[in-house]
């Protein structure tokens, strides 16, 4: 029987790098955004400006991801700062995971940015494993533009924690044979599900390194940490046996929220934003073909109070207009005027294939009218996705302070070079 190998890769810096990679090979940029100190990160006006994702000479200023944008351009003035563009990284993650589908039998994505890769096997096809990857490492780059770390081992568990060893651009190995001398070094937080609640714990028991861990009666770790105390034991000894998942558990919903630089006062404003994530989100459910019959709406206060409310629909829909009049009902019914929002957000759950009795949303409901909706929000989707999403609008929102896809394409994107249909 063949000896198991396990890919982990992870794009590294994926939004910076994806971003970097798209203005280089698609717009024709020359500056590459990865040679020099830059970030992405949210609008600087806005309350939620955080570093998402730094370049190398970046991080040489000591910046770091997560910490508030003011703070990173008083470290570094001349910082670049990028906003993020979803709707390029979501692409970006397909390329990937379809390129790595081409190599291996089996593949999971484990989020946008990282996956799994069953190479069990494939030696007469690709060589060593390490040869293996390498070939992979160099094919990424060359097809996709950017970098990836990929960890090499005998399970999900060590090729993880082999994938996160030094950066950017590398492969290595982390086998069973291998885990006394390059995991049980590491400090215990590094290890994967060890959080800093958890590790707090395990240093009081002085429990510093994964070796520790791995050298600590599991009795021990059941009574202060309960189960979660045995698995962390199984895996600082580099036990594993969870199987790379091939089949990915269908998407349960579709959703967009957005926090806004401006607190939401009056119901104007609200309806507006809920049209914006109903554009979207609609377009995001008609491109892979799915209707939902139930809408939910999420709130968050300038207090950071946050409530949700839900409704279930007589039917399925993806119509734009239909998710959007459903929205606003629940939002009027859950909203108190007098406290100001500083986050709203929609969702689409329970969901459904194309055209599943969508049209029987509202009783007094016009069958015809639905459908002439329904082929309207297509013709649209075509047109934005040839010639940017600014390309049509409502007319609502062409004096108004809300973008009419909350949560879309970048502004480069929207109205820069473009893909072929």
């Amino acid at each position: 029987m063949a000896k198991r190998v396990v890919f982990h890769i992870d794009a590294n810096s994926a939004f910076l790098s994806w971003t970097a990679a798209y203005r280089v090979m698609v717009l024709g940029e020359k500056e590459d955004l990865r040679q020099v100190p830059s970030v992405v990160a949210g609008d600087r006006a806005s309350r939620h400006s955080i570093i998402l994702a730094k370049s190398g000479p970046a991080k040489k200023y000591g910046i770091q991801t997560g910490e508030p944008l003011f703070q990173a351009m008083e470290k570094c003035p001349h910082l670049q700062v990028v906003q993020p563009d979803y709707g390029l990284y979501v692409e970006c993650s397909r390329h990937m995971i379809a390129l790595l589908r081409e190599v291996s039998p089996a593949v999971e994505q484990y989020s946008i940015d990282e996956a799994w890769a069953d190479m069990t096997g494939t030696q007469l096809l690709y060589g060593p494993p390490m040869q293996a990857a390498e070939m992979l490492r160099r094919r990424i780059f060359e097809e996709l533009g950017f970098t990836v770390n990929i960890g090499v081992s005998s399970n999900k568990l060590l090729a993880k924690m082999a994938g996160d060893f030094e950066k950017p651009n590398k492969v290595h190995s982390l086998f069973p044979e291998e885990v006394p001398s390059k995991l049980w070094p590491l400090p215990v937080r590094d290890l994967f599900l060890v959080g800093r609640a958890t590790e707090q714990k395990l240093r009081r028991l002085g429990i510093m390194t994964i070796g520790d861990l791995a050298h600590t009666e599991p009795k021990q770790l059941r009574r202060l940490l309960g189960k979660q105390g045995e698995v962390i034991w199984h895996f600082a000894n580099g036990r594993s046996a969870e199987p790379v998942r091939q089949t990915q558990e269908e998407n349960k919903g579709y959703g967009n929220s957005i926090t806004l630089p401006r607190d939401v006062k009056d119901y104007q404003t609200a309806h507006e934003v809920l049209l914006s994530l109903c554009e979207t989100v609609g377009m995001r459910m008609r491109r892979d073909g799915k209707t939902g019959s139930c809408v939910t709406v999420s709130l968050r206060t300038t207090d950071f109070q946050s409530c949700s409310h839900q409704r279930k629909l007589p039917g399925a829909t993806d119509v734009t207009q239909a998710l959007y009049e459903a929205a606003c009902q629940i939002f009027d019914e859950v909203w108190n005027p007098g406290i100001p929002l500083r986050q709203l957000g929609v969702q689409v759950s329970r969901l459904a294939q194309e055209r599943d009795g969508q049209f029987d949303l509202f009783s007094d409901a016009d069958p015809i009218q639905m459908e002439r909706k329904a082929q309207l929000d297509h013709t649209v989707d075509s047109l934005r996705e040839r010639f940017g999403e600014d390309v049509l609008c409502r007319a609502r929102f062409l004096n108004g302070t809300v973008h009419h896809m909350a949560g879309g394409l970048a502004k480069e994107r929207r109205t820069g070079v473009t893909k072929e249909v």
